[in-house]
């Protein structure tokens, strides 16, 4: 298993796949053995993909001490100087969507293209749901949370008529946020975590931004709202935006996204696959 020294961090990553240079930046609670990550996707085929457990999650340290956004940002250049790339284009879901932006806007000469999926600026702009304040609860109360803050769509109403499908969401949520959930340090990293993503706010630095970005998100996202990646837009000089049928998941709902995120980050003219 790769782990490599980071700040003051063991960081776990993996790089797989051929192609131009991919980092992707996972959000909160993520973890590399979870079935929901990057080399499941449809994408992986197509570039050669960076991928790693942020601090406090998955197999990468678990320091008991406050994480900010800036720490966040700089493990990203550290993992990328050592494993030895200079830049390369990135990629951040939702958590990682925020640190990709702290990350490009402190590190710029590092990224040649910006993914910003299902996620939000803070301060002005909107913040994401507040994560942090779910903490408390239980793995179960946890994951029939998330099943309906992630679409909007899936109301009481929508449950009753769709008791199967809402039970096997149920199912397969839980089984994800508890992978390692038993594991020393967990809850205190994942704490750690949320503490830092409740201090995110780069709205009035992102008109710094100038390389191209491409915006995305679920047209029902109830954790990162339409509007939230609407305020993004507004403050990135050129940036794109699309919205797709599905929620905090557009991703994996809608067949559409992965392709034009492809096609973004494989083109040098981002307007003709958005237009």
């Amino acid at each position: 298993m790769p782990f490599v020294t980071v700040r003051d961090i063991e960081v776990y990553y993996e790089i797989r796949g051929t192609g131009s240079r991919l980092l992707s930046i996972s959000g909160t609670g993520g973890d590399l053995r979870r079935s929901l990550n990057i080399f499941n996707m449809p994408i992986a085929k197509h570039f050669e993909i960076l991928a790693y457990d942020q601090r406090g999650l998955g197999r990468t340290s678990r320091p008991d001490k406050p994480y900010t956004m800036a720490d966040y940002a700089g493990d990203v250049d550290g993992l990328m100087a050592a494993v030895g790339w200079e830049r390369s284009l990135v990629m951040g879901v939702s958590f990682g969507g925020m640190v990709a932006q702290e990350f490009v806007l402190r590190y710029p000469h590092r990224a040649e293209r910006l993914v910003l999926a299902c996620t939000s600026s803070g301060g002005s702009g909107g913040a994401s749901y507040p994560l942090h304040e779910l903490a408390d609860l239980s793995l179960e109360e946890q994951a029939r949370k998330f099943v309906t803050l992630s679409d909007t769509r899936r109301n009481a109403d929508w449950q009753a008529a769709n008791p199967k499908e809402f039970q096997g969401l149920l199912e397969f949520t839980l089984a994800e946020l508890q992978v390692g959930a038993d594991e020393p340090g967990r809850q205190i990293g994942a704490r750690r975590q949320l503490e830092a993503r409740a201090g995110h706010d780069t709205y009035n630095r992102l008109p710094r931004l100038h390389l191209p970005v491409f915006i995305c998100g679920g047209r029902y996202d109830g954790i990162a709202t339409p509007e939230n990646l609407e305020m993004m837009q507004k403050q990135i000089p050129g940036a794109c935006m699309e919205l797709f049928k599905g929620g905090h998941l557009f991703f994996v709902q809608d067949p559409r996204a992965f392709e034009r995120i492809t096609a973004f980050l494989g083109i040098r003219d981002v307007h003709k696959i958005i237009s």
